[in-house]
């Protein structure tokens, strides 16, 4: 006969059900704040419901979709133990790669990966996530936590998120749209926004700061500033391209690759952009990681934002008026450059030109000139 063994659980494993189901009613009131008119059932279900009469009244919708994290940013959030922010981030991150193309996002579910469910550290995430919901006009109608010890430790998470959306197709905006003559007005981001952490993380360990040290350039700590959250442009974006007046013909979401890149990305084959750094002056924060890592200026513009978290094409005669409405809606925003075609492009020697960008055969960049100091 076998020897007598003790009975192992499922908790005994590290999975721990019912803190699962108590993280679920603290969500509840900041999920059901994030909501629209068009969900259909209520947290729990096994699929998110959300009612697509409207498409019906649409002459040629398209869906658009996205999905995203936030990168190493939740190593900061974690070494703080504050998590109610983390999952705004998420919402930037996955909804305003949708309104590039002029889509209205419609609904977002999440996933919150975990070595261990403490309900309260779920609750806090999703917070944000729901905030960040409210912000975009965006309905959050899903999502999982999995419990996963043994591959993640008790205190360590990663979250994702994926959004649907949906325009007319006789709206989209991108390359076909651009003009030669066109212009680029810069959308300012609220920091670093959740792209390049594993370099800034590196820079900031590498002089030994910890998150708690006060910074006077920033004015507040190392930790309140690295979480600063991502800011959500999607429905101010989208009450611009519905203003009268003004023809938004591209959008660029200034994410992993940097300003050059991500314009490259929403230019045509053969247009040419060169917009100037001495339009705007970039947030502290970029000035102190670039001198504390010595990071070389080429590499940190194609890791970080540089304080520019959207870009804009439109016609010229209508900047004033975008960015006008821009500044109503409480972002700053400038004039940043020009297009013109690129066979008589004002290219300027010795300055590197980026031709398209993740595997977007797109148009052509150059960005000139220094920052003011």
């Amino acid at each position: 006969m076998p020897a007598e063994r003790t009975p192992i659980t499922y908790a005994d494993a590290g999975v721990d059900v019912e803190a699962g189901d108590r993280a679920v009613a603290l969500m509840k009131a900041s999920v059901k704040r994030a909501q629209r008119p068009e969900v259909l059932g209520g947290l729990g279900g096994f699929a998110g419901m959300f009612d697509a009469s409207l498409l019906a009244r649409m002459t040629r919708p398209v869906l658009a979709t996205s999905t995203d994290g936030v990168g190493t940013k939740v190593a900061i959030a974690q070494a703080m133990d504050k998590h109610d922010t983390i999952g705004f981030d998420l919402v930037g991150m996955v909804v305003d790669d949708i309104v590039v193309c002029g889509a209205e996002p419609l609904f977002m579910t999440d996933y919150i990966a975990t070595g261990k469910v403490v309900p309260e550290r779920i609750a806090a995430i999703v917070s944000g996530i729901a905030a960040g919901c409210v912000k975009a006009g965006v309905a959050l109608i899903g999502g999982e936590t999995a419990e996963h010890p043994g591959l993640l430790e008790p205190d360590e998470y990663d979250c994702a998120g994926a959004a649907t959306g949906v325009v007319e197709h006789a709206d989209i905006l991108g390359p076909h749209r651009v003009l030669a003559g066109d212009v680029v007005v810069a959308l300012a981001s609220s920091g670093l926004h959740s792209n390049g952490y594993s370099l800034v993380r590196k820079v900031f360990a590498s002089v030994g700061w910890a998150l708690d040290r006060q910074v006077a350039e920033f004015g507040r700590t190392l930790g309140e500033e690295l979480l600063e959250p991502t800011r959500v442009y999607a429905r101010d974006l989208l009450t611009l391209t519905r203003t009268g007046g003004i023809d938004i013909h591209a959008l660029s979401h200034v994410t992993g690759g940097g300003l050059a890149a991500n314009l490259a990305r929403v230019l045509p084959q053969g247009a040419f952009a060169r917009v100037d750094r001495s339009t705007w002056t970039p947030p502290a924060v970029f000035e102190v990681v670039c001198e504390l890592g010595q990071v070389p200026v080429a590499d940190l513009e194609r890791t970080l934002n540089m304080g520019i978290g959207f870009v804009a094409v439109l016609p010229e005669a209508q900047a004033d008026m975008a960015i006008a409405t821009l500044k109503t809606l409480g972002i700053d925003a400038w004039l940043l450059g020009q297009v013109s075609d690129l066979a008589t492009a004002p290219i300027q020697d010795g300055v590197e030109v980026v031709r398209g960008a993740k595997g977007v055969d797109g148009g052509s960049v150059q960005v000139v000139g220094t920052h003011p100091r």
